[in-house]
């Protein structure tokens, strides 16, 4: 079990060019902004796939993925027959690359609706240790674009309590899936610690902060070191950032012996004033840093390793 004492000084000292591979995930696109935000966000099954398999040539060993409606590409979806037919797409894209679905969805996915994702048997999945509280504004989607709308304005809160999350826990431990568990802050241990204490999630225990996300932790060097120094025994972490947060974010999560998630449903810039080309230009970088700060890029295999998933690849 590849884990440590992160912010043990001692430790990181005689780890700071030996902490093991990065697994790089990507979230290549979201519940939320579509091709109205960014062209390069892929919709349909088949744009997923081929955008997965860009993804995993430039060093991704986990893709993020967020399942579209067939009758309203600008929408998400609960159907399992659409996520299935994903994963089914993506593994013959990419024989041994780790599927990780969402259970976050989007503003309008009812509570039951993130159980019914499940069924599609994916490897991971994400798993919401609080409440999300957002106000945001979807663009305008417009022609020649399918299913165009106006802008949309979102102010929401998703009510994830102690009992729902510890009920799809319970799934996923049922279905061997693992349990990604998402942070917004500090306090969301509580929830963390009900899940190990009642055998919902089982080590090593995958953390992963979403910095600079409304209601979540500043995203702030001081804030991603707090989080870690509260972390279960037996625990691996990774940090996305929201935004213009990003690049700061995941570098930092680098130097301190973690992981990282970049996509286009997190943020949408290469640098300042330049938009990112694509999700596979998002990755190239992110492994770029990773190598510059003496860290290699996680194989499909070592990040399986790592995380206690099968070795073996799902198949659908």
């Amino acid at each position: 079990m590849t884990t440590w004492n992160y912010t043990n000084s001692y430790e990181w000292m005689d780890r700071v060019t030996e902490m093991g591979p990065v697994i790089i995930t990507c979230a290549v696109n979201g519940g939320v902004q579509g091709k109205e935000s960014h062209p390069a966000i892929p919709e349909t099954p088949e744009e997923i796939a081929e955008v997965v398999h860009e993804v995993y040539m430039a060093g991704a060993s986990v893709v993020h993925i967020h399942g579209r409606s067939p009758s309203n590409w600008a929408d998400c979806t609960d159907d399992p027959e659409v996520y299935h037919n994903i994963n089914r797409l993506v593994r013959e894209a990419c024989p041994d690359i780790v599927i990780n679905n969402t259970t976050g969805g989007g503003p309008t996915t009812t509570m039951e609706a993130r159980i019914r994702c499940l069924e599609a048997q994916p490897e991971m999945a994400s798993l919401n240790m609080g409440p999300d509280m957002s106000r945001f504004v979807i663009r305008e989607r417009k022609a020649p674009l399918a299913h165009p709308h106006e802008s949309l304005e979102y102010d929401v809160c998703i009510p994830f309590t102690y009992g729902f999350i510890e009920q799809l826990a319970g799934v996923m431990l049922e279905k061997g899936i693992k349990p990604e568990m998402e942070m917004y802050h500090p306090g969301e241990y509580w929830v963390a610690q009900g899940l190990i204490t009642k055998g919902l999630v089982k080590p090593p225990y995958l953390f992963q902060y979403v910095m600079g996300y409304q209601t979540s932790s500043y995203p702030t060097p001081e804030n991603v070191i707090n989080l870690i120094r509260e972390l279960p025994t037996h625990s691996l972490f990774a940090a996305c950032g929201i935004g213009k947060f990003q690049w700061s974010m995941t570098t930092m999560s680098i130097l301190m012996g973690g992981h990282v998630r970049v996509g286009l449903e997190d943020n949408l810039y290469l640098r300042r004033g330049q938009k990112l080309e694509n999700n596979r230009e998002a990755v190239e970088k992110v492994a770029r840093i990773a190598r510059e700060l003496s860290r290699a890029v996680a194989s499909p295999a070592q990040a399986r390793e790592m995380l206690g998933i099968s070795s073996t690849p799902s198949a659908y």
